[in-house]
C-alpha cells in the first residue's frame, strides 16, 4: 500500500507548512499516474497524522490526468494510465507529461482550543 508513504509526505509537508499551528483542512493535488486509492489514503493519513498538528485533519485529494502529446498529429490528450500511442491517429511518437505530482495546494488551520476529530 504504497498511500502510506504519500500519507507521510502530506503530513510532512503539512507540519512544515503549519509550524505547530493545529490543521483542520488541506486539498492536495495528486498525479493520476500515482493511482492513489482514496480511501486507502484516508486510512493512511488518519494513521500517521495521529498525535500530530494534523490529527483529525480532512484531506482533499484532487486527482490530476498526466498529457498525452503527439508528436506526429500534434494533438495533446488527458491520460489516467501510461499509453503508447495517440488515441486520435494511432501514432506511437507521443511524450507523457505529468501525472506524478503532488502537491499541497491549500490548508487550513483550526482554531484555537478547537478540538481534533
Amino acid at each position: 500500500m504504497h498511500e502510506l508513504g504519500i500519507a507521510e509526505a502530506v503530513l510532512d509537508a503539512l507540519e512544515r507548512r503549519a509550524e505547530g499551528r493545529p490543521v483542520a483542512s488541506a486539498r492536495v493535488r495528486v498525479g493520476a499516474l500515482l493511482h492513489v486509492h482514496e480511501a486507502s489514503f484516508a486510512q493512511s493519513f488518519a494513521l500517521v497524522a495521529e498525535g500530530s498538528v494534523a490529527a483529525g485533519a480532512e484531506v482533499e485529494l484532487v486527482v490530476v490526468p498526466a498529457e498525452l502529446a503527439c508528436r506526429a498529429c500534434g494533438r495533446s490528450s488527458p491520460v489516467t494510465e501510461p499509453v503508447a500511442s495517440c488515441p486520435v491517429c494511432g501514432a506511437v511518437a507521443v511524450e507523457l507529461r505529468g501525472g506524478d505530482e503532488l502537491v499541497l495546494e491549500r490548508l487550513a488551520y483550526r482554531p484555537a482550543g478547537q478540538p481534533t476529530g
